[in-house]
């Protein structure tokens, strides 16, 4: 089911969209490489890669930006612009999930209303949700996750508190993520002016949600059932092309807008080691995704132990924090014994480091003006 967006929608995604900060508008690098999130080869244009003796050359890739990682250790092995900031499409779906997941247990059951659905965009990839339906929470992530329903979204949405505190929290969940890049205007990835991701953002996402059990087992799901009419269901199959197909492949999320073209995260396992890839915005065919994750997968594995890492995916900053807070006590009782004081300041750099990228965070923005989106088919 689709709608022209209404008023409402405009209004909450308007208020959403006041806040982009300019560089975000720019769609390029960050300004200084020396600040780029992970390292700073990272924010560098061109191809960063350092091969040892024996390594294979990279494929060539037709994409705008991509990202090679190691999932275990989070080493960048390579990358091509992994800071440029361009639309996500429904890759983004990976932050939504990672934000509203953990929120709700799949057994609970939630009955659709008309305005559930109101606010989705026309020419949205729909699983088939409709309105006086009664669904459970796991099917409606079946949804999101296999034929990335914007319908299920939108449900899902709604049992958070609305479209707008959704985009707030999946906002606060990339800070935390230290997804600087990215920039939330709706939930679903549908283009919209001033949402933005990168291939390196797009990475920290598809991480963190692998180490949930639930989001690495609906990624990886290939076929389910999905409740229809009159009490009777339909298949519903995933749409990532390589799942079932490239030796290895777990997941995770693809995507396609008119505006933002072909998106892919995956990842794939082989011989204990499971390396993500990302890839955004290839030249032309939906097919270049594919090839270019699948030839960029093919690289990674054979050249694993063949290069130096060029950056790092780094951990969210409540982790970083948390852990130090563990720290702390330990530390300060093994000052006090060595000189009575009890004092210990070793957690506070990276509490002061938060500091500092609050106050980034908080620097100048720009208003936007909403418009109404064009007609595009989403995936």
């Amino acid at each position: 089911m689709t709608s022209n967006a209404s008023p409402s929608r405009r209004a909450v995604l308007g208020l959403a969209a006041a806040a982009v900060p300019a560089a975000l508008l720019a769609g390029g690098a960050p300004a200084s490489a020396a600040t780029a999130v992970g390292g700073e080869r990272l924010g560098l244009g061109g191809v960063q890669v350092r091969r040892l003796g024996g390594a294979p050359k990279l494929p060539r890739a037709e994409a705008q930006a991509w990202l090679v990682a190691d999932y275990d250790s989070g080493e960048v092995l390579a990358a091509y612009r992994a800071h440029r900031r361009l639309p996500p499409a429904s890759t983004l779906k990976m932050l939504f999930a990672d934000t509203v997941l953990p929120k709700f247990s799949g057994s609970e059951k939630y009955r659709v209303t008309a305005a559930d659905l109101a606010s989705v965009p026309e020419g949205s990839s729909l699983v088939g949700v409709e309105a006086g339906t009664t669904y459970t929470v796991d099917e409606l992530w079946r949804g999101v996750f296999l034929r990335s329903g914007n319908d299920a979204v939108h449900v899902l949405s709604s049992m958070n508190g609305g479209l707008a505190a959704t985009v707030r929290e999946m906002g606060a969940k990339a800070k935390d993520l230290q997804a600087l890049d990215t920039h939330v205007v709706s939930p679903d990835g549908y283009d919209h002016p001033g949402q933005t991701s990168s291939a390196y953002d797009l990475s920290l996402f598809a991480r963190h949600g692998l180490r949930s059990e639930q989001f690495r087992g609906y990624c990886g799901m290939r076929v389910a059932e999905f409740p229809g009419r009159r009490g009777k269901s339909f298949q519903i199959q995933n749409t990532d092309r390589l799942l079932g197909v490239y030796q290895g492949m777990i997941g995770v999320k693809n995507g396609y807008t008119t505006h933002a073209g072909n998106t892919f995260t995956g990842a794939a396992t082989r011989d204990g080691r499971t390396l993500l890839v990302t890839v955004m915005h290839p030249a032309v065919g939906y097919d270049a995704v594919y090839k270019d994750t699948q030839a960029l997968l093919d690289w990674g594995f054979r050249a694993a132990t063949k290069v130096t890492p060029i950056g790092t995916l780094v951990e969210p900053l409540s982790e970083t924090a948390s852990h130090a807070a563990a720290a702390a006590p330990a530390n300060g009782a093994q000052a006090a014994r060595s000189d009575g004081s009890g004092a210990d300041s070793s957690a506070w750099p990276l509490l002061g480091a938060g500091g500092g990228l609050a106050a980034v965070l908080a620097a100048g923005a720009v208003a936007v003006r909403n418009r109404r989106p064009r007609r595009v088919r989403k995936h």
